[in-house]
């Protein structure tokens, strides 16, 4: 079988059978494509560990990121195993493929006054009820309250809010739901979007249907619309020009465990698979902890 063929049928797999989402699956193809690009697109039979070698090699010096090379070698890993269980291969070369470690970077974070004072500037803002306005107050909140991934936002209904409960019922990584609680001011902010925006935003367009979050024009709200909201609003409180949608999420771990939040719970909040992928939120704050001891201390 070639190996753009057991591309094909492998990343069809990942869909269907592992339910992977659509962001890691096409990912992973085109990791592929490019796997097929450098070695040639042979026969996945032929395909030996000095050509994965060689193929990361070419990304190392192409500049590509070590985060970049290790989830590539991650495919190749993937691809390999399944075609080993299909029969397709009878030796997995990667077995003994050594890949870079993928590098901890910290990832942004704002400021808990900072981001308490713009978001009431926005909730005032919309006190005069522009739809949009309204909207987008209630996504800021909602974002960094329940430190949702946009994916999980941009797909929430309406029937997956409890009112009642404040807690948000949502589709995560590898579709698996979590209800996930969120807090009194967005609470407020989506109690008057519902109210006063979202049926006037609804009445634009026929297919609005069950969508918590519309567009403009009334349809279901996409990730793009919300990258650019975060990066016009968040985007100077934390100092970045280039933000999206997950420095609230980061923000909100951030914040629940330097208010003492328990590091499970937040694994729980997060939807996170691996302890290790929460724990990162552990050094963001130990990085302030540290700073504010060389600063503040006597004996720094």
């Amino acid at each position: 079988m070639l190996l753009s063929e057991a591309t094909d049928r492998y990343t069809v797999h990942l869909a269907d059978v592992r339910r992977l989402s659509g962001a890691t699956v096409r990912a992973y193809r085109a990791d592929l494509a490019d796997l097929a690009a450098v070695v040639g697109d042979r026969e996945i039979a032929d395909i030996h560990l000095d050509a994965l070698r060689d193929w990361l090699w070419t990304a190392t010096r192409r500049g590509d990121a070590r985060s970049t090379i290790a989830r590539r070698a991650a495919a190749a890993r993937g691809l390999f195993e399944w075609a080993l269980e299909g029969g397709m291969v009878e030796i997995d070369p990667t077995l003994r493929l050594v890949t870079p470690k993928r590098g901890r970077t910290l990832p942004n974070v704002a400021s808990a006054d900072g981001l308490a004072e713009l978001l009431d500037t926005l909730v005032a803002a919309a006190a005069d009820g522009d739809p949009l306005a309204l909207r987008d107050a209630a996504i800021l909140e909602l974002l960094y309250g329940a430190a949702l991934r946009v994916s999980e936002l941009c797909g929430t209904d309406t029937v997956d809010l409890d009112r009642s409960n404040a807690t948000v019922r949502v589709l995560g990584k590898g579709a698996k739901e979590r209800v996930v609680p969120y807090g009194a001011p967005a609470a407020r902010a989506l109690d008057a979007y519902l109210v006063r925006a979202r049926p006037v935003l609804a009445a634009r367009s026929a297919t609005a249907g069950s969508a918590l979050f519309l567009g403009a024009r009334g349809s279901r709200i996409g990730t793009r619309a919300v990258y650019d909201l975060v990066a016009r609003t968040v985007g100077p409180v934390v100092g970045a020009t280039t933000v999206g949608p997950h420095v609230l999420r980061h923000s909100a771990a951030t914040h629940l465990l330097d208010g003492g939040a328990d590091l499970r719970a937040v694994q729980e909040m997060l939807g996170h698979a691996s302890l290790g992928t929460t724990q990162i939120y552990t050094h963001v704050s130990g990085e302030r902890l540290a700073a504010a001891y060389r600063l503040a201390h006597p004996r720094a």
